[in-house]
């Protein structure tokens, strides 16, 4: 019967089915996270819309866990799942631009890079992250920080609609207008409500803008963060910079006597116009003086893949995560005493602006609860080696520990790994119950589990 079954879901597909025994299965299920081995009974290479509801029945029907891979980006590894059927949007991939509306249609399974190359012929952008080929999916689902946060808001602020195939196999649109509940717990419930196979994005206008790096010798790292922390809490909102500890990769721009070095910097994005930029950025460029500055125009695709050649495909990741209201003097000692010790090269701390225009939305008014934070910290160990992994794990969760007590709380989701459900309920808090009412209204048996899950509220009314 099961293989009955498994020739059927075949017939339906246009895309391929690749199995264990495919010569391509070990290649197929990789994703972005070397630290991620799982083996998926099935990866389904979804060509349309009718695939995706093909898998999702199947799913349904023959009680089969699926997991939705879209870039493949996820901390966790969530896009693939053990013994599973995994839904593979890459295929998906076309973006059409409306410059007219100032928007763009967005398949599920796109990268960043799809988007910026689209919209960038029309001078246009809309918020993303920090790494291109990052997927547009989870990074929008999860809410969606990066370069034009500060200026344009999260990038579930704006996201006007998106195209869902839901548990029980229907098509629905989500928007303001339709499924309003929907629309609500996409920005920002992650991929708990079914397979998003498109998206609308507002467009804004930007082309190029003024970005890079600035970087001190650690002996200037207090100083430098308190200095950043003031600034960036009162900078206009056409400035944009996060705060890093790192160790200086053995190429250029950067000069070889400062390569393998651990420093701090700022990696900025200014915005505004380009001939106001260094007057705009001079509080922290001018401090020190800095030990390497590589800031100046360019076009926003440039910025926004400038450190895909650092961090390919296939690293050993561990990630660990805060929401930050305040940065006090405190934990900037902290931040110094273990950024100072970054490991390896990869390996770094990221603290990313989320206020400024992020700031306008209410903390209910979406999925997202954190809208009175600062900061979404990110520690992430990171090596090429499986060799290194216990190092890396145990500097992360080193650092966390110290930091922990100086956050808000919970975190950005899509900086997480499977960390359970008290963690979740904390990173959502009082938006969770609603979620919960709308997870239970939309995927009543929890199909879509393998996630940062929410699960159905128990007595929550069921779609009728």
């Amino acid at each position: 019967m099961a293989q009955a079954n498994t020739a059927a879901l075949r017939a339906q597909l246009r895309g391929d089915l690749i199995e264990p025994a495919d010569s391509r299965y070990d290649e197929a299920r990789k994703v972005y996270n070397g630290m991620i081995d799982r083996r998926p009974r099935m990866i389904a290479m979804c060509a349309d819309v009718a695939d995706v509801i093909a898998c999702v029945n199947f799913a349904r029907d023959n009680d089969f866990r699926p997991s939705i891979r879209g870039g493949g980006h996820n901390a966790a590894g969530l896009g693939v799942c053990d013994d599973g059927l995994v839904i593979d949007l890459s295929g998906m991939n076309g973006v059409r631009v409306d410059p007219k509306a100032r928007t763009a249609r967005v398949e599920g399974g796109c990268m960043w890079k799809d988007v910026d190359h689209a919209t960038h012929a029309f001078g246009m952008a809309t918020p993303s992250g920090m790494i291109a080929t990052t997927g547009v999916a989870g990074l929008t689902l999860g809410g969606g920080v990066g370069h034009l946060t500060r200026k344009c808001g999260l990038t579930i602020d704006n996201l006007l609609a998106a195209d869902v195939v839901l548990a029980d196999g229907t098509f629905v649109t989500a928007s303001a207008e339709e499924n309003p509940d929907l629309y609500w717990a996409l920005r920002g419930g992650g991929g708990n409500f079914g397979v998003v196979t498109s998206f609308l994005f507002r467009l804004h206008p930007i082309k190029f803008v003024h970005a890079g790096p600035v970087l001190w010798e650690l002996d200037k790292a207090a100083e430098a963060m308190r200095l950043y922390r003031d600034f960036i809490l009162d900078a206009p909102e056409d400035v944009n910079g996060f705060f890093a500890f790192l160790t200086v990769p053995p190429a250029p721009p950067f000069p070889e006597h400062l390569y393998m070095k651990p420093m701090c910097g700022v990696v900025f994005c200014y915005t505004g116009a380009l001939d106001a930029a260094e007057q705009a950025l001079k509080p922290l460029t001018s401090f020190g003086p800095p030990a390497f500055a590589f800031t100046g125009p360019m076009p926003h695709p440039a910025l926004q893949s400038m450190f895909d050649p650092l961090y390919p495909k296939g690293l050993q990741w561990y990630w660990k995560a805060d929401f930050v209201n305040e940065l006090s003097d405190a934990a900037i000692g902290e931040h110094v005493r273990h950024g100072s010790a970054v490991p390896t090269m990869h390996s770094t701390m990221h603290l990313y602006p989320i206020n400024g225009a992020a700031h306008r939305v209410g903390k209910n008014e979406t999925a997202w609860s954190y809208r009175e934070s600062n900061w979404a910290e990110v520690i992430v160990g990171v090596d090429p080696s499986p060799a290194n992994n216990d190092k890396i794990i145990r500097w992360a969760r080193d650092y966390f520990e110290a930091l922990h007590p100086h956050s808000a709380g919970g975190a950005y989701i899509n900086f997480m790994m499977e960390e359970g459900e008290d963690r979740i309920r904390a990173t959502y808090r009082d938006n969770y119950d609603r979620l919960a009412k709308i997870k239970a209204k939309y995927d009543p048996g929890n199909l879509f589990r393998v996630n940062q899950n929410i699960k159905p509220a128990a007595k929550a009314a069921r779609r009728g």
